[in-house]
């Protein structure tokens, strides 16, 4: 009796020894599987979420962008999560992430971990339009005396062409300067021919 109960507790011993063996490891497995390092981004973006890392140990992360910090080294405990902006680029951008958790120094279970990306550039749907002058025309001053427009109502004095030497002699309608010469003589003519018709009657007359 005393044997088989002895038996009894030591099968009962080595079977809690083992079942609680089998608790212990399950409980260090679970945080150790649950570390999740992620992080997405986009050509204007980076975001970053850390996931079931140990609340009691010291854990950092850190952005770089282009070799400047995006996100310097920042502690954490159990999670992370951030949205992080990229400032205008015309060029791709060299991201890396690094994550340091005290109980993966080495980086052996991979909770610690140097990821590295390359931001595109960012697609413009059209062209950017020029910007606006920034020196518009002044307006005119009132002491400027505005041009007159020709009015098509006015007419042009029109030219009077002067009489050519070569064209023909018109006819005369006045008095000339030589008419009274002429009438004189007229005149003088006829007085001579009434004289000398009056002698010439007397001339009959005596010789009767």
């Amino acid at each position: 009796m005393n044997s088989t109960r002895r038996s009894r507790k030591r099968a009962a011993a080595i079977a809690g020894s083992g079942l609680a063996a089998l608790v212990g490891t399950a409980v260090m497995a679970s945080p150790a599987s649950a570390h999740v390092p992620q992080w997405t981004y986009t050509c204007d973006s980076v975001h970053v979420h850390l996931q079931s890392y140990d609340a009691h140990a010291h854990n950092t992360v850190e952005v770089t962008a282009d070799g400047k910090d995006l996100l310097p080294a920042t502690a954490f405990k159990s999670d992370f999560a951030d949205t992080l902006t990229l400032a205008a680029h015309s060029s791709p951008v060299a991201l890396k992430l690094i994550v340091r958790a005290s109980d993966d120094p080495t980086g052996a279970k991979g909770w610690s971990v140097e990821k590295t990306a390359t931001a595109p550039v960012c697609q413009s749907g059209s062209p950017t339009p020029p910007p606006p002058s920034s020196s518009p025309t002044p307006p005119p001053s009132a002491s400027s005396t505005p041009t007159p427009t020709p009015s098509a109502s006015t007419s042009a004095p029109v030219a009077v062409p002067s009489p050519s030497s070569t064209s023909p002699g018109l006819a005369e309608t006045g008095a000339s300067s030589t008419t009274p010469v002429v009438a004189g003589i007229g005149a003088a003519v006829v007085l001579a021919g009434g004289a000398l018709l009056v002698v010439g009657r007397r001339r009959r007359a005596g010789s009767r």
